[in-house]
This record gives structure tokens, sequence and C-alpha cells, in this order.
């Protein structure tokens, strides 16, 4: 089957809101109006020239995206609002923020229903692809946050996975990491992990 793969598009404008004006609470359309995203004629407003200042310069970012294993969080049926990693060019290095990945197909289906430990490795898999992606290797990864959704029954057989993986890539320093318990974004999915990588800038 072909496939088209494309960069992540930028968030739709506000003209292309999703706010529904007619089911606003009191509270909602206070803190809206506070921000200057409805006016007091309840309107969406273009964003305040501020936010817009061409002098307050951002910091040269990118989305990272792995198409053959990992779909984007825009394509659901329900778009979901963030990039699965971004890539943030700074002065002397490249920092890769890669935001929580699970048991995700290209397509967006979760893989793996029920076998925890398969679930880990298509995890890996897939932040793999995206470090790949850029560049980069798990050697560059300094910290990985994992969340369990039963951290009590799954701990070992995780701790299991993650130490066959990362003695099997040799990484000495191990990343930093931490451990959570949490209500993931599906009932099927048992694990996710983000985690952040550096790079030093390739020399012109």
């Amino acid at each position: 089957m072909s496939q088209i793969v494309e960069r992540p598009r930028a968030i739709s404008n506000a003209k292309s809101h999703l706010i529904d004006l007619s089911s606003l609470s009191s509270g909602e359309e206070e803190e809206l109006l506070a921000l200057g995203l409805l006016s007091v004629d309840r309107k969406i407003q273009d964003p305040p020239a501020a936010f817009l200042s061409p002098e307050l310069k951002p910091v040269e970012k990118r989305a990272i995206c792995a198409p053959d294993v990992l779909n984007e969080a825009y394509s659901y049926t329900t778009p979901s609002s963030f990039s699965r990693g971004l890539r943030i060019e700074l002065p002397d290095y490249v920092m890769l923020l890669i935001s929580g990945t699970a048991s995700v197909d290209e397509y967006g289906a979760s893989v793996h229903t029920g076998d925890f430990r398969a679930q880990c490795w298509r995890t890996y898999r897939n932040i793999t692809r995206l470090l790949a992606a850029e560049g980069a290797r798990w050697q560059d990864i300094v910290k990985c946050t994992c969340y369990l959704r039963d951290i009590e029954r799954d701990y070992k057989d995780f701790n299991h996975v993650r130490t066959a993986f990362f003695r099997w890539l040799k990484l000495d320093p191990l990343p930093a990491s931490v451990g959570i318990q949490a209500r993931l974004c599906r009932e099927d999915l048992l694990v996710e992990i983000e985690a952040m990588a550096i790079m030093l800038r390739a020399k012109a």
C-alpha cells in the first residue's frame, strides 16, 4: 500500500478554531477574554501582536516524525495538538524532546494489547525511529520518563526489558530515569516513555 509521507502541519489558526461559543461556561469566557482570544462581543480574535512580534525571535525548532512506524497525533479522528517530538537548535548543541510514546503503529492503532513486554519493545522501536530520523542514537539520550499503568504489577517486567535493551546497546553511562504510575490515554496501553536527547552541533 502506497503512503504519502508529510511533515507535521502547524496547528490551525484562530479562524479555524475548535471553540464552541454556544457552550462556554462563565469561567471559560472570563479566561478567553483575559487571554485576548475572545472579544467582548464574543468573537474569536487573532493573536495579539505581542505574541507574534518579530523582535522576539523564537528558538529554531521543528517537529520530528517517523511515519513508517508511528502516525502523527494530528491525524487521529479527534486530533491531538502535539508533535511526536521536537528538534531544538541551540548555538552549540541540538536538543531532541521525544513526546510520550507508546505501542502505537503507523495507522494510530494500539498494538500488542495485553502483552506488556511486547508493548515495551514496540515503544522502544518507535523511539528509536524518531531518534534516527534526526541522526540521533540512544547514546544521545540523557533522560527518560517512564509511565506504567500498573507499576506494582509490571515494573519487574519493564526493568527486565529496559535492562536487556540498554545492555544490548552497551549504554554507558545509562540515561537518568524516573518511573511513574499513570493512567495512560487508552485503556489498552500499558507503558509510555518520553525522552530527551542532546547532540553536539556539527562543525561547519
